[in-house]
């Protein structure tokens, strides 16, 4: 490639020394070099200026001869930085492919819609390792374009996956378009590295139970999921956030952590934790205090007093959380 580039600039060199003299010679007496230089440079470029002088027929047989060979070295030249691009490119991917064959307990996100982005970004700011598989061209350039591990190629495709070192993956997240493609890429996986956790998402909640069988870990409809959390905020003001929990080496952990206001709880009002019987009674544990001054308290002591201003954080499974919140006010 340096050999060739070398070349092409000595190509060019004699090309506009060979114009630059047969203009000066043919254009007799009324031309300066400055007019020879100039007459070689607009026509190699071929920009359509007019003549510096009126051109002999030797001097038009001269401008014909370095339009021609001008034309030729610039597309040469177009094609070699074309070619160098592709080189740079492909070394660029090769480079990141060969980092990500060396990844090891890193995260692998199947599909970059919506979802997908939204999850490489909290991976992201989480200073994870991941890598996202993507068959698009036009996003599977702009995942490069953010510095993040991309396999660009089909998840469904078992030479993609092997590719994203599912093998040495900690968790997997399936985020495809369809079911289908989430229910064949589930499989696929679970063949390639049984202890993988695998984290699915679904469109309908028939297909749900196929996951499952499929070998996925959890299965998530975010329209549903969108649509309960959301009634829930509704029907219950006090609950002001809601995360899951997720364990990608114990997937029978179902924990919740819930932002509830004590808002119009009144008899939890002036009561120390160790005294609110959240414990005894629901089995939930406040890992959280933020007061109505902005102050927050993480893993409050026992004999902290609760007051309706405060916002507490609640840890506990989702089926003693739910109980909890079933006693809350409407």
């Amino acid at each position: 490639m340096m050999n060739k580039k070398f070349l092409i600039i000595l190509y060019f060199i004699f090309l506009f020394s060979f114009g630059s003299i047969g203009f000066y010679i043919l254009g007799g007496e009324e031309w300066s070099w400055i007019d020879s230089i100039y007459m070689t440079v607009i026509t190699l470029s071929t920009v359509g200026f007019g003549e510096v002088h009126p051109l002999t027929d030797s001097a038009k047989i001269l401008s014909i001869l370095i339009i021609i060979f001008g034309v030729t070295g610039i597309g040469v030249l177009i094609r070699t930085f074309k070619e160098e691009f592709i080189q740079i490119d492909l070394f660029r991917k090769n480079k990141m492919m060969k980092t990500i064959s060396k990844l090891k307990n890193h995260f692998v996100i199947c599909g970059y819609g919506r979802m997908g982005a939204v999850i490489a970004k909290e991976l992201n700011d989480k200073n994870l390792d991941f890598v996202i598989i993507e068959i698009n061209d036009q996003k599977a350039e702009l995942i490069r374009s953010k510095g993040w591990f991309c396999v660009h190629g089909d998840a469904t495709a078992e030479d993609t996956l092997t590719a994203a070192r599912i093998d040495n993956a900690s968790g997997v997240s399936i985020v495809l378009d369809t079911d289908q493609e989430n229910l064949f890429v589930t499989m696929s996986m679970k063949t390639l590295n049984p202890d993988l956790f695998i984290l699915s998402r679904c469109s309908l909640e028939d297909n749900m139970a196929k996951l499952i069988r499929a070998g996925a870990n959890k299965v998530i409809n975010p329209y549903t999921a969108g649509g309960h959390r959301m009634a829930e905020i509704l029907s219950k003001p006090q609950v002001e956030d809601s995360i899951s929990v997720i364990s990608p080496k114990h997937a029978e952990m179902n924990l919740t952590l819930d932002e509830i206001s004590l808002k119009n709880l009144n008899h939890y009002d002036g009561v120390p934790i160790k005294e609110s019987k959240l414990r005894e009674e629901f089995d939930v544990m406040i890992v959280g205090i933020i007061k109505s001054t902005g102050e927050s308290i993480i893993n409050p002591k026992p004999d902290t007093i609760l007051n309706t201003t405060d916002t507490v954080l609640l840890m506990g499974d989702v089926v003693n959380m739910d109980k909890f919140k079933e006693m809350l006010p409407s």
